[in-house]
């Protein structure tokens, strides 16, 4: 299940006054991302704005992408939410629906200590009985996971892996290195330490990018497996040409448009307060497209 390149959709929006969820957007990108050889659907995560979604909106997309997926591949849901109940609340409707897995993120806007992440962690994992994902991503929540808390979380029956998208290499260390001496998992979420976190034994990759590239990751998962050095450094710096052009507008409205110009589908736009990009930035996103070939 933790495993090769697992895709943290967008969430794909209608140009509408309620930018409501487009369903069918949401089976052409999940057809299109398993069909190029993903390795699991992730949703509800950063990538796709589960900060400007609700719970019922949540409940019932999650239900309809495990429909879509079928199976196929595993389905990685996002709950994490800033108190406790309410992450146990959205848990358990996500288990009663058929997720896999369960991504929980840390609670953001506050500053908990490491008790109260364990005393919270622990509880939501009490609650279920999927195995759950820590996600750690501080330049987004102000809340880092410590690598001592993380090591004593590993050891909660459930609690099965953690996604780090710190970038911080030091990080990714000890998080390896807990991943070798327990029943644990390195999942690395950060796109330009794909490469340097298998080498410390990472077992996959939850990768934003190949909402766009897919070809291009689950190719460096495959040469990295198979020790193929020179294609995967190839391959590992052509990420940055994608990399390069998310920046034009705030996450993830360069990501969205950049599904939408490569022809993979109608995901519109981020939800406001983030804005559309102008036209100028669409030309150079059909630049970057056109490095991978994938311009339409």
């Amino acid at each position: 299940m933790f495993e090769g390149i697992i895709t943290p959709i967008v969430t794909p929006f209608h140009r509408d006054a309620q930018e409501s969820i487009n369903y069918e957007a949401t089976k052409q990108l999940i057809d299109h991302l398993i069909e190029h050889g993903v390795k699991g659907i992730f949703i509800l995560g950063s990538n796709g704005e589960f900060h400007v979604i609700d719970e019922e909106e949540k409940v019932a997309f999650a239900k309809r992408v495990i429909e879509i997926v079928n199976k196929r591949v595993p389905v990685f849901v996002g709950t994490g939410c800033c108190s406790t109940r309410e992450t146990i609340r959205l848990s358990k409707k996500m288990e009663e629906l058929g997720a896999d897995a369960l991504s929980v993120i840390t609670p953001y806007f506050l500053k908990p200590t490491n008790a109260n992440l364990y005393a919270h962690y622990k509880a939501v994992a009490e609650s279920v009985n999927l195995p759950i994902v820590l996600y750690n991503i501080p330049k987004a929540t102000g809340c880092p996971l410590d690598p001592e808390l993380v090591n004593e979380l590993a050891d909660i029956e459930n609690i099965k892996a953690i996604k780090d998208s710190s970038g911080e290499e030091e990080r990714i260390q000890a998080y390896a290195k807990i991943a070798k001496e327990k029943d644990f998992k390195l999942l690395i979420g950060s796109d330009s330490k794909i490469s340097y976190a298998y080498e410390l034994g990472a077992s996959g990759a939850v990768a934003g990018t190949s909402n766009v590239i897919t070809d291009t990751l689950v190719a460096l998962d495959r040469a990295l497996r198979n020790k193929e050095q020179e294609s995967a450094e190839k391959l590992q710096k052509d990420i940055d040409v994608l990399r390069g052009v998310l920046k034009l507008g705030t996450v993830p409205s360069a990501m969205k448009r950049a599904v939408e110009l490569a022809g993979i589908a109608e995901v519109g736009p981020a939800r406001m307060p983030v804005e559309e990009l102008s036209k100028e930035d669409d030309e150079k996103i059909i630049e970057m497209l056109r490095y991978y070939g994938l311009a339409k």
